[in-house]
C-alpha cells in the first residue's frame, strides 16, 4: 500500500505549463514554478513548442521521488473519480496533455495505480529504489550506540574522546551541503543537489583600490 501520512512521505511535485492567450492576440506561456518565459508573441505554434520543450526540460531535471506522496490522491483523484482506487505501486512521473486542447502540460508525481487511470498521461520516468540500509545504521543501532556512550560517561573512568585520549572522536552525519543552482535547458534553474556542484559563476577575488587585487599586510 502507499501510505499518505505526511511523516511517511514527502510532498508529490507537480509543474503545470500553459499558454494563455491576451486580447490584443498575443499569447505567452506561463510555468507554475519561478521559471523565466519569452515575451508574448502571435506565434502560437512557437509557443507551443516552447511550452512543450520546457515541460521536457522539467521532466529530465526532476528526479523521482521513491518517498513522494501520490499528487493525484491528493487532489482527491478528482480525474479518475468515477474510479475507486487505492494509491499502490512505486512513484512515477507522468506527463498529462489533451492534444484536444493543446494549451496545458501537467507533470506530476503520482502512484503506479492512480498512473494508469489518468487520462491523456504517460508515464516519462519511475523513482529508483532506495539505497540498501548498511548494517548497524538503522534508528534501533542509533539507540544502542546513544546508550553505549551513556554507559561510557558514567562509568567514572575519566577517559573522554579526544585529542590525547587514545579514542576516535565519534563521527556524526556530515552536513548537507547547497549548491548553487544548476542551469537546464528550457528557461529555468533547477535546485542542486549539492552533490558535485561547482562554485558559482562570476564570483571571482575581490580586487582593491585601483583594480589590483587587495594583499594583507602584516602589522
Amino acid at each position: 500500500m502507499h501510505p499518505d501520512a505526511p511523516s511517511a512521505r514527502r510532498p508529490g511535485r507537480c509543474w503545470t505549463i500553459r499558454v494563455v492567450g491576451h486580447r490584443d492576440r498575443t499569447a505567452s506561456v506561463t510555468c507554475s514554478s519561478a521559471c523565466v518565459m519569452p515575451p508574448r508573441s502571435r506565434d502560437l505554434a512557437a509557443l507551443r513548442r516552447f511550452a512543450e520543450a520546457h515541460a521536457a526540460a522539467h521532466a529530465r531535471a526532476a528526479a523521482v521521488h521513491h518517498d513522494a506522496s501520490c499528487w493525484c490522491r491528493r487532489e482527491r483523484c478528482a480525474l479518475h473519480e468515477g474510479t475507486r482506487v487505492a494509491c499502490a505501486g512505486t512513484v512515477v512521473l507522468v506527463l498529462r496533455h489533451d492534444p484536444a486542447v493543446g494549451q496545458v502540460w501537467t507533470l506530476s508525481e503520482v502512484c503506479a495505480a492512480c498512473a494508469a487511470l489518468l487520462p491523456h498521461a504517460r508515464v516519462l520516468s519511475r523513482a529508483a529504489p532506495p539505497p540498501p540500509r548498511a548494517p548497524g545504521t538503522g534508528p534501533g543501532a542509533a539507540a544502542g550506540r546513544a546508550a553505549e556512550t551513556a554507559q561510557g560517561a558514567g562509568s567514572g573512568s575519566g577517559a573522554g574522546s579526544g585529542p590525547g585520549s587514545g579514542r576516535p572522536a565519534p563521527s556524526g552525519p556530515a552536513a548537507p551541503t547547497v549548491g548553487p543552482p544548476r542551469l537546464v535547458p528550457g528557461g529555468f534553474s533547477a535546485p542542486s543537489t549539492g552533490v558535485g556542484a561547482g562554485p558559482e559563476r562570476g564570483g571571482g577575488r575581490r580586487r582593491g583600490p585601483g583594480g589590483r587585487r587587495g594583499r594583507t599586510t602584516g602589522s
